[in-house]
């Protein structure tokens, strides 16, 4: 069976250090030498879950179908924290598969796609809240070498 790859960090630093990426081509590699698979093409891309504007993912996708491939990730969060998005992808035609639960069914991945797109909206508050409180504190926010 032939693999498609597709791997997702939120932030540059993720990105360059490769510790996010690291792990997750770790728990792909995994996953794909139980099997008898043959990765194809791996994408990666540097960008916060809640955009589903990702010129990788798309071209992930198109090879995967192109070639009948399963798109494989190393967990359901690294495509997407969008419900709506992860069930058009359902629907597209392309199969995938998360490492982390591989036995996932259409109702799973749904339930699944639910809670990441919750965590999503939790991050979001969190972040808000405790820039609030460092504002009230005083702490000067944002770039300091920023252009006035």
């Amino acid at each position: 069976m032939q693999y498609v790859s597709y791997y997702r960090v939120s932030t540059s630093k993720q990105g360059i250090n490769g510790y996010g990426m690291g792990a997750q081509k770790e728990a792909v590699q995994r996953y794909l030498s139980s099997l008898d698979a043959e990765l194809i093409g791996s994408f990666e891309e540097v960008e916060t879950g809640s955009n589903n504007d990702r010129p990788q993912l798309a071209l992930a996708i198109q090879l995967a179908k192109a070639k009948k491939a399963i798109l494989v990730i190393a967990k359901l969060d690294r495509i997407s924290r969008n419900a709506a998005f992860l069930m058009q992808l359902q629907d597209s035609g392309v199969e995938f598969v998360c490492c982390d639960m591989p036995s996932a069914d259409r109702f799973t991945v749904g339930i699944l796609a639910l809670v990441a797109e919750r965590e999503r909206e939790l991050i979001s508050q969190r972040t808000k809240a405790g820039l609030a409180v460092a504002k009230a504190r005083g702490v000067i926010l944002g770039n300091p070498n920023a252009a006035d």
